[in-house]
């Protein structure tokens, strides 16, 4: 097994007064030629926006852009005509193709947003853009590993990736195997809350760590957590 560990306090750090994000990978000004990408996942940002402050409309081209709400209120409008709110229990899929405008914006005048922004590379380019919004709740059983994205159809969501994204919120003292689907994948863990170890390594809170040439991976929660995993293909 070979294995990357990030630290949650060695992330790229930027603070535009509405917005407060980091970086896992090289992001904007943030550039680790040691962290551009993980494999097939190129962003994982982690994001902190103002009441009713957000990232007006701006294009993406030829990349799956996957946002999972963690706090707040997620206000999501494109060029292909989807408008809508979603909350935690929610994620939302992009595809943006050959090309698509949206904006993200905090839709409370009260409440801090916080979600998660991941990109990933697509497996074909140039298709026809598209994106659609997804309800997990039903797959976020506790102490389970939810799968909330996978290609074949097993999970509420999919994208134009052959990669599996699972959830969960683990109490301490839980142990769960993850069984990668290919053995030429790899799968990024990201705490999002509490503490885990993975392969000797302890991982707190936003702490994220890669593991490839491996069958799979054994969590053990040290502190109640809840964690992301995304698996996806290391070329």
């Amino acid at each position: 097994m070979k294995t990357i560990v990030d630290k949650a306090n060695t992330r790229g750090y930027a603070n535009h007064g509405w917005l407060k994000t980091h970086h896992t990978f090289s992001f904007a000004n943030y550039y680790n030629p040691k962290r551009v990408h993980f494999g097939m996942l190129r962003v994982l940002n982690d994001d902190s926006v103002a009441p009713g402050e957000g990232f007006d409309t701006h294009p993406h081209k030829n990349m799956e852009v996957i946002s999972i709400p963690l706090k707040g209120y997620l206000r999501h409008g494109d060029s292909i005509q989807n408008s809508e709110v979603i909350t935690p229990g929610d994620i939302q899929v992009m595809s943006a193709g050959t090309g698509i405008l949206h904006s993200e914006f905090n839709d409370s005048g009260e409440e801090q947003l916080e979600f998660l922004q991941i990109w990933v590379f697509p497996r074909e380019e140039n298709t026809k853009p598209h994106y659609k919004s997804y309800d997990v709740r039903s797959v976020l059983k506790k102490n389970e590993l939810g799968l909330m994205i996978a290609p074949d159809g097993s999970a509420p969501a999919s994208i134009n990736q052959d990669a599996w994204f699972s959830m969960g919120t683990l109490d301490a003292g839980i142990v769960k195997e993850y069984k990668l689907h290919n053995k030429k994948n790899g799968v990024y863990l990201f705490v999002i809350e509490g503490e885990v170890e993975v392969a000797n390594t302890v991982l707190s809170k936003r702490d994220g760590a890669g593991f490839w040439e491996t069958d799979s991976i054994v969590i053990e929660v040290l502190k109640h957590a809840t964690v992301l995993l995304m698996e996806v293909p290391m070329e």
